[in-house]
């Protein structure tokens, strides 16, 4: 089956984790590093779980797993050490049209989390279809070391220039020459 990749803004939008472990705490800060509103259920929780519930960052009920939980969240994950549980987790976010992820569970998801390289506004995601995560992250250590930190200054002045070019009166066909001319001369990783 083919993935259709996107990339979704999450800013505002309620979103629910059904665990607060390692793999959970993860979870809950790619959400919060997209602005979602992030509700966590789970009995216990990491330390920097707590430390986000104690600031207002996430609200967290310390409590097991409950079917309304997943009522009017646009993106649930299960991540608890239960397969039996992501699994319940799973069927209520379809029953309810909301997309789930039962982490290291491909049959159980209706997204995959990608290994992401992020220069700024600059993201690669890279995904394996579920198939082979560990090969995911090894292409974004290879990718990290290519495209390095300079990358996010180069991704805001051709930001910056495309504002310009938008906002002066000039021919559609023109303007897309002269955008695709400023980002051939970007250096890719070494090269032209």
């Amino acid at each position: 089956m083919s993935l259709f990749p996107m990339f979704v803004k999450l800013q505002g939008r309620s979103c629910l984790v059904v665990g607060a472990g390692a793999i959970g705490e993860g979870k809950i800060s790619s959400l919060l590093q997209a602005g979602a509103n992030v509700c966590v259920v789970s009995p216990r929780a990491t330390p920097r779980v707590h430390e986000w519930s104690a600031t207002g960052a996430i609200k967290w009920l310390r409590r097991k797993f409950k079917q309304d939980d997943v009522a009017g969240k646009f993106l649930v994950i299960a991540a608890t050490p239960s397969a039996k549980v992501n699994a319940r987790v799973f069927e209520e976010a379809r029953r309810r049209k909301a997309l789930c992820n039962s982490v290291d569970d491909p049959p159980h998801c209706d997204f995959f989390y990608a290994a992401v390289v992020r220069r700024g506004h600059l993201q690669i995601a890279i995904s394996t279809n579920g198939k082979s995560p560990a090969l995911a992250q090894r292409l974004r250590k290879r990718f990290e070391r290519q495209f390095g930190p300079e990358y996010a200054d180069k991704i805001n002045q051709l930001g910056a220039a495309r504002e310009r070019l938008f906002r002066a009166a000039m021919e559609p066909v023109r303007r897309r020459k002269l955008l695709l001319r400023m980002a051939r001369e970007v250096r890719l990783g070494g090269a032209k």
